[in-house]
C-alpha cells in the first residue's frame, strides 16, 4: 500500500504544477525569516482595499461515513450532507449576502476523501465560481493534520488546484487510508507534508484551525503545542503562516429561535473556554502568540465561521461573514489575496465592530503597515498612527456596536526561544489604551496617535480593540450572547533597528 501511495504522489509531482520553485535544500526556518526582504505591509496602495473573507467553510462534501462491520477491509461509504450541510453554491451565496468578497471551500476528509474531492467537490467549486462570479472562491480543504487537529489548506488559484490538492490529501491526510494507518499520524509525517507544500511551484497557505479547542486549561495544550507550531513555521514559513484567532461555531450558545442556550459554548471550546470569542493562543496578552512574535516569526491570526450547519437550522454556526470576518488588504484578485494572507496584511473582527483598520508605523522617511517591516535608526522615535472605521450601519444581528477602547501592544523581538515549549512573552505590554477621549472622530473614522521614543532594539507593534469595558478578555461563559462581546485584532508590524 505504501509503495502505491508513493508512486501516485510521484506521478502527481511530475506534472508541471508540482515542479519545485527552487532546486536546492533550503529554508533555515526562522533564520530565513530574519533574512526576508522588508516589505511595507498594509500601507495605502492604489488598487488595494480591505477585502473581507472566510477561509474555513464546510459543504455537503464534509461527509459522515458508514462502515460495514461485517467487512472491515472495505472502505466506508461517504454520506454527503450529514456533517457539512450545504452546497458550495449555497455557501457562496450566503457569503455574498453577508458582505464577503472571498472564501475558501474547506471540507475535511475521511477514507478515500481525495477521490471525493477530485471527482465531486471540485466540479461544484467551479459551478459556484460561475454562479457567484463576484465571490473570489478558493479551492482547499480542512486538512486532517498528522499529529494535530485540523488546519485550513488554501490552494492558490492557478488552474492546477485540482491536482495540487489531490497530491497533498492523498499523500498526507491522516484519515485518507483505509484501514487506518497510524504511521501517517505523526509529526514527522506532517513535516514531510510541509516540505512537499513548500517546494510546490506555487505553495499553498496552511492555517491551524481552533488551536486550543483540545486544551484542558490555560496553557494545558492538547492536539496542538507551541513546539509543533514552531516546527511547522521553521520548515515552511511561507506555508504555515498562522492560526485561527477567532474560531468558528460562535453560535453554539444560540437556540434556533435566537434565545440563549445556557448549555452551549462559543466555538465548541468546552474545557478551556474562548476569551472574548478568541482562542487563548491569540487572546492572552503576553501569551503564545506574543511568544512567536517575540522571536520575529511572521505568525498571523485569522477569524472564521467554520460553517457546517447554521444556528437557525439547529446548528452551532453563523453563515460565512455573518459574525466573523478576516480582512485582507489586497486587489480583488486571487493571487493578491493569497499574498496578503502569506505576508500578514490582515485584521480580523467579530460582529462588524470595525470594517477598516489601518496601523502605520513611521520613522524618518520610512513607514510600514500591518504585516510590514519598518527599518528605523537607533535612538530615533517611531510614530504610530491608528485609523479605524467604526461603521454606523447595523450588523447582521441588528446591533450597532461601537468601539469602546483600542489597545496598542508593543513587545521586544528577542530572537529564537531557548525553550521551544515557550508560550509566554513577559516583556510584551500595553503601551497605551485609547478611549473616546483620546481619538479624533471624523464621521465613521477614528484616528489616534502614539510615539515610541528612541527605539534601541527590534520590536513589534500590534493593535486590538473591543466594544466592551473589559481590560482583558475574560473566559466566555456558557450561554453568552456573542453579539455583546465583540473584539478586533490587527496583525503585527515589525521594527528593525540599524
Amino acid at each position: 500500500m505504501r509503495v502505491i501511495i508513493l508512486a501516485a504522489i510521484g506521478a502527481l509531482l511530475a506534472s508541471p504544477a508540482f515542479i519545485p520553485a527552487v532546486a536546492h535544500g533550503h529554508h533555515g526556518g526562522l533564520a530565513a525569516q530574519y533574512q526576508a526582504r522588508p516589505n511595507a505591509g498594509a500601507v495605502p496602495t492604489p488598487g488595494r482595499q480591505w477585502l473581507p473573507g472566510d477561509h474555513h467553510i464546510h459543504s455537503e462534501f464534509s461527509a459522515d461515513y458508514n462502515a460495514d462491520p461485517a467487512s472491515p477491509q472495505t472502505a466506508p461509504i461517504p454520506l454527503l450532507g450529514k456533517d457539512g450541510r450545504y452546497a458550495i453554491v449555497k455557501n457562496a451565496q450566503m457569503a455574498r449576502q453577508f458582505g464577503l468578497r472571498w472564501m475558501v471551500s474547506t471540507d475535511h476528509g475521511g477514507p478515500n476523501h481525495s477521490k471525493l474531492n477530485y471527482e465531486q467537490a471540485w466540479p461544484e467549486v467551479e459551478r459556484a465560481r460561475r454562479s457567484v462570479p463576484e465571490m473570489l472562491i478558493f479551492y482547499g480543504m480542512e486538512f486532517d493534520t498528522p499529529a494535530g487537529d485540523h488546519s485550513s489548506l488554501i490552494i492558490p488559484f492557478t488552474g492546477a488546484e485540482r491536482e495540487q490538492l489531490r497530491a497533498i490529501e492523498f499523500g498526507f491526510s491522516k484519515k485518507e487510508p483505509w484501514p487506518r494507518d497510524d504511521a501517517r499520524d505523526t509529526e514527522g509525517r506532517m513535516i514531510d507534508a510541509l516540505k512537499l507544500m513548500r517546494d510546490q511551484k506555487i505553495p499553498p497557505v496552511l492555517i491551524a484551525n481552533h488551536p486550543s479547542r483540545s486544551a484542558t486549561a490555560p496553557s494545558a495544550w492538547g492536539l496542538y503545542t507551541p513546539v509543533e507550531f514552531r516546527n511547522w513555521n521553521d520548515t515552511a514559513p511561507r506555508v504555515a503562516i498562522g492560526m485561527e484567532g477567532a474560531p468558528g461555531h460562535q453560535a453554539g450558545a444560540i437556540r434556533p429561535d435566537g434565545s440563549p442556550d445556557p448549555t452551549g459554548n462559543r466555538g465548541g471550546y468546552g474545557r478551556a473556554p474562548t476569551l472574548g470569542g478568541f482562542d487563548q493562543m491569540t487572546a492572552t496578552l503576553g501569551g503564545f502568540w506574543d511568544s512567536m512574535l517575540a522571536e520575529g516569526r511572521r505568525w498571523f491570526t485569522t477569524a472564521t465561521s467554520d460553517s457546517h450547519s447554521n444556528w437557525r437550522d439547529g446548528g452551532n454556526d453563523f453563515w460565512p461573514g455573518e459574525y466573523s470576518k478576516t480582512y485582507v488588504q489586497a486587489r480583488p484578485q486571487h493571487s493578491d489575496i493569497i499574498d496578503g494572507l502569506r505576508t500578514g496584511r490582515i485584521f480580523v473582527t467579530t460582529g462588524d465592530l470595525v470594517s477598516e483598520v489601518e496601523v502605520i508605523a513611521a520613522s524618518g522617511r520610512g513607514r510600514a503597515g500591518i504585516g510590514g517591516t519598518l527599518n528605523a535608526r537607533k535612538g530615533r522615535p517611531v510614530d504610530v498612527t491608528i485609523r479605524l472605521r467604526d461603521p454606523a450601519a447595523a450588523n447582521a444581528a441588528g446591533y450597532t456596536p461601537s468601539v469602546a477602547r483600542v489597545d496598542l501592544i508593543i513587545g521586544p523581538v528577542t530572537g529564537p526561544a531557548a525553550d521551544r515549549r515557550t508560550d509566554s512573552a513577559p516583556a510584551t505590554a500595553i503601551a497605551r489604551r485609547f478611549t473616546s477621549a483620546d481619538w479624533r472622530r471624523d464621521g465613521e473614522y477614528l484616528t489616534m496617535t502614539y510615539s515610541v521614543p528612541a527605539v534601541t532594539g527590534p520590536l513589534y507593534i500590534r493593535v486590538r480593540g473591543t466594544g466592551t469595558t473589559e481590560l482583558e478578555p475574560s473566559q466566555d461563559p456558557k450561554g453568552e450572547n456573542p453579539w455583546e462581546d465583540l473584539w478586533f485584532y490587527a496583525n503585527p508590524i515589525f521594527v528593525t533597528v540599524q
